[in-house]
């Protein structure tokens, strides 16, 4: 069930939770990202997640695996806030122009919007948020790939030597560093680099709050009695439903996170053959993965996505259900005490 408090108490404790959950899965994310523009054969599939852990560990220690960490825990809490704000601020618009439903057994229902309806203000929310929060998107993209190393074949492409040669190691650049380089190479258009392929991206979030939502209107007509003070589910099964909304979403885009990823990444190869890159664009991008790589390469790194987005879309929901019923019990407590 769609929850009914005030927007800025759903965007407060939807970006906590999400931060929550970055915390958590980060080095995941930051895996996803570096398979995501690499073009072996041989990192696909969950191998291909230990070796990039393992190469990650070994080129530059643990500390590589939260590189650019500030920054997208930054972008998260942002974009989230923002998304579930306009989200529900919206939806609480659309829902005011229904008709009440009829009252079930002296209560009022809660009012349904249609498939299409959901979606829609969903979409509207992710792009909104997302042009927001880009800036701090692409930076993290950036921080994330140029202090990255190269294994044994050069199958990460990276500008960072091997551990066991100190004197190879490249420097992770800081935050201000990175951008004053984008600044320099590409002027304010490059911190909305990808930008194109996130609006229809936005679908993502959109997907993965509906088909959440519709797993609990299901779960609450299975289990009435299993339903928190809100309406909700219980912590599991929030856990289970995002988490499980989230990997089919995931897995319906991927071939757009894909895209997004790699017109992010500043690489200097393309750079030095001419004007090429300032064309690059997402079906450009799906064309040269499909003539080197094939199908299977519009899904590089999809593995290392899903287990980071069931882990993480289950822990921020939970988390949001959470604090969101932590707020409502603060509230019937003040009313008692008066």
């Amino acid at each position: 069930m769609t929850s009914t408090l005030p927007p800025l108490v759903q965007a407060f404790s939807g970006s906590i939770g999400s931060a929550t959950a970055n915390a958590i899965v980060y080095p995941l994310d930051l895996i996803a990202t570096r398979l995501q523009t690499t073009s072996s054969r041989k990192l696909r599939g969950f191998s291909g997640i230990i070796l990039a852990l393992r190469h990650i560990i070994r080129a530059e220690g643990w500390s590589g695996l939260y590189d650019g960490l500030n920054t997208d825990t930054a972008a998260t809490l942002l974009s989230n806030f923002l998304y579930f704000y306009f989200y529900s601020f919206l939806r609480a618009i659309l829902v005011r122009r229904k008709p009440p439903p009829p009252r079930i057994k002296g209560k009022a229902a809660s009012v349904l919007l249609s498939a299409t309806e959901e979606l829609g203000i969903g979409f509207l929310a992710g792009v909104a948020s997302r042009a927001i929060s880009q800036p701090l998107s692409v930076i993290t993209v950036r921080l994330q790939t140029e202090t990255e190393g190269e294994d044994e074949e050069g199958d990460l492409n990276a500008e960072k030597g091997s551990a066991d040669e100190p004197e190879k190691q490249g420097v992770p650049r800081g935050v201000m560093s990175t951008v004053k380089r984008i600044y320099e190479e590409q002027g304010l258009e490059g911190f909305w680099g990808g930008f194109t392929t996130t609006i229809p991206l936005s679908l993502n979030p959109a997907i993965t709050l509906f088909l959440f939502q519709l797993f609990q209107r299901l779960s609450s007509i299975r289990n009435p009695h299993k339903q928190t003070s809100l309406g909700t589910t219980s912590a599991g099964s929030a856990f289970l439903g995002a988490a499980c909304s989230s990997a089919a979403a995931t897995t319906l885009l991927y071939p757009l996170i894909l895209a997004k990823t790699r017109l992010q990444v500043h690489n200097k190869s393309l750079k030095q053959s001419g004007s090429e890159e300032d064309k690059e664009d997402m079906l450009r991008i799906w064309n040269k993965t499909i003539r080197k790589e094939g199908v299977r390469g519009l899904y590089q790194g999809l593995e290392a996505q899903i287990t980071k987005g069931f882990v993480s879309e289950g822990v921020k929901m939970m988390v949001k259900q959470r604090i969101e019923a932590y707020v409502v019990a603060m509230y019937l407590r003040s009313l008692h005490r008066r």
